[in-house]
């Protein structure tokens, strides 16, 4: 796929999702003239901890859209096990395309060229709701979620007021 396909291809799908906004989200560019950097809102999800909150996070896609996929990065601060301590999003998605070397994932849960922003924001907003702290990004918010649940829930009632007071 050439570079001019992947510029065509995330037109379409800024166009699509301006034309029919998805419940839960938001995006757009960072820069009117980069179409590669997307800027994202979550809102947290109803009847999940992060309800309430608004989130930031930046996509970058790569010129080989849809061959592989972009990279996903909270700037809002968010307490997560598959979220990072710097933001960077860890789900399967969006991981290379294949097999997986350490045998965690099958190349059917990884990334896929026919997924679009819109699947990739909604993968977010479920991992949200329902974190796999079997394969942690983020290894203290595992551990808070696993053994010191009350502590996990304090941390992130202390994201979504940060989120809200950033707005």
């Amino acid at each position: 796929m050439s570079e001019l396909q992947s510029v065509l291809l995330l037109k379409k799908q800024l166009t699509e999702l301006h034309k029919n906004p998805v419940e839960g989200f938001s995006a757009g560019l960072i820069d009117d003239n980069d179409i590669y950097k997307w800027e994202v809102l979550i809102i947290g999800p109803p009847d999940t901890l992060y309800e309430g909150g608004f989130f930031k996070a930046h996509l970058n896609f790569p010129k080989e859209y849809p061959l592989r996929p972009p990279k996903m990065k909270f700037v809002t601060e968010i307490w997560h096990p598959n979220i990072d301590k710097s933001g960077d999003v860890c789900i399967s998605i969006l991981h290379e395309p294949g097999d997986d070397k350490w045998g965690y994932e099958k190349a059917s849960e990884r990334w896929l060229p026919v997924h679009t922003v819109e699947t990739i924001l909604i993968s977010v907003i479920s991992m949200l709701a329902d974190p796999n702290d079997e394969s942690p990004a983020n290894v203290d918010a595992a551990k808070d979620w696993r053994e010191n649940y009350p502590e996990f829930k304090r941390k992130v009632a202390r994201c979504v007021r940060k989120s809200q007071e950033d707005m």
